[in-house]
């Protein structure tokens, strides 16, 4: 497909319930550094791994449409929440391709030698039919434990990657995986990776670490060439294109985190983005 100059030069557009997909965005730069970037953190109303459903749709096709008018070429839903329970709604729904993230459930298949993985997610991915159904393509001999992560990505949105209660909840956590088994841990949901150092400090080598942000930058990469949608080469050859930050909230936290993971000082832009739920929710809000 021979595009226009000025579609391949579109931006990409990255979103996540908040600041876990930063994570994701991190592993698109370094894969594709001549890509322009949009990143949409919904803070506003994070964590969706508490909300019903319909919520979760209601906001991830809102978001998309908002993106889709900032003119972005393609969308990755850098949630594993949003991804589990809507994206399939969402895609019929848009007009630009879409990605999304799930469990690295496969991976662990591969990797573990004891045959007991654990699974640190949201609750809603896992329930979802998309989690299940991954566990019966790629675990079949695979023990899989699953444990929500209560709490973890509250910790996250306040930048708390170590504090001395975090690290007591991931103990409660991983320590009954361990004692199960468990040699691998999925880290199931985008703002997880945050918490690897800390995770390391509890399992030290005895679990790998299995962290997907690298897979969907790949898969990205793979989208973009499928439809035509990769941008020049040699328009940003100085240096990556600054990502563009965006948060419902007031982007205090989606800044702090930029800066300390990804080195990156930058403005974060105050959106607002209604949405039927959000309206429902707040009827005096834009």
């Amino acid at each position: 497909m021979n595009l226009p100059a000025s579609t391949r030069a579109a931006p990409i557009g990255i979103f996540d319930s908040g600041l876990g997909g930063l994570s994701v965005l991190r592993a698109v730069r370094a894969l594709l550094p001549a890509e322009r970037l949009v990143y949409v953190a919904d803070s506003r109303y994070a964590p969706y791994g508490q909300r019903d459903d319909d919520f979760i749709a209601d906001r991830t096709l809102a978001i998309g449409e908002w993106l889709v008018a900032q003119g972005a070429k393609a969308l990755v839903v850098a949630c594993n929440t949003a991804t589990a329970q809507s994206i399939e709604f969402v895609r019929a729904r848009l007009p630009i391709p879409l990605v999304g993230v799930e469990p690295g459930i496969k991976p662990a298949a591969q990797l573990s030698r004891s045959r007991v993985a654990g699974v640190l997610a949201t609750p809603v991915t896992l329930r979802s039919a998309r989690f299940q159904a991954l566990v019966e393509r790629h675990a079949a001999d695979l023990r899989v434990l699953s444990q929500p992560g209560y709490g973890l990505v509250e910790a996250v949105e306040c930048c708390d990657v170590d504090s001395p209660e975090l690290l007591q909840v991931l103990r409660g956590y991983v320590e009954p995986m361990l004692d199960a088994g468990a040699d691998t841990l999925v880290l199931g949901c985008t703002h997880y990776p945050f918490l690897d150092a800390a995770i390391r400090s509890i399992v030290g080598e005895r679990m790998t670490l299995v962290d997907t942000s690298v897979a969907i930058a790949r898969q990205l990469d793979r989208v973009l060439d499928q439809h035509g949608l990769r941008a020049d080469a040699h328009a940003h050859e100085s240096a990556s294109p600054t990502a563009r930050f965006c948060s419902t909230n007031d982007g205090t936290h989606l800044r702090k985190l930029a800066a300390a993971l990804l080195g990156i000082e930058s403005q974060v832009e105050c959106v607002s983005i209604p949405s039927r739920r959000t309206r429902e929710l707040e009827p005096d809000a834009a």
